[in-house]
């Protein structure tokens, strides 16, 4: 049976209050952990960003998405010990969908088949 493979992204926020050594292990101990699980591994570093309000009292934090490839099992490990770290505020991981590219009308030529086709109904 084939393993099925999906296409997912990770963002998590590390608090702001920690010094940029033990915010860079954090780091690294995540990215590490999606490059033993996972394929097609990208780290995307947003830094350091004020939030909207503050949690457990932090107000930034240190943000970095985490896209990667891998079976459906891993993302919820990754999410169990990201829950479970000291110093991760918030994360959250969403899959993401390859979009097949559909041609479609205009909204104008979408306009004109739609009279084109109740003048004809009206016609007949």
């Amino acid at each position: 049976m084939e393993k099925k493979i999906c296409s997912y992204e990770t963002l998590f926020a590390i608090s702001g209050n920690l010094s940029e050594e033990e915010y860079k292990a954090i780091e690294e101990k995540f990215v590490g952990l999606v490059n033993e699980n996972a394929t097609n591994v990208s780290v995307n570093e947003w830094g350091k960003r004020k939030f909207a309000y503050a949690i457990n009292y932090v107000t930034e934090g240190y943000y970095v998405l985490v896209s990667f490839d891998s079976e459906p099992s891993f993302p919820l490990e990754l999410e169990r010990v990201l829950g479970i770290t000291e110093g991760v505020l918030r994360y959250m991981t969403t899959t993401k969908v390859a979009g097949k590219k559909v041609a479609q009308k205009a909204p104008v030529e979408e306009a004109k088949a739609d009279v084109e086709a109740a003048t004809e109904a009206t016609e007949a």
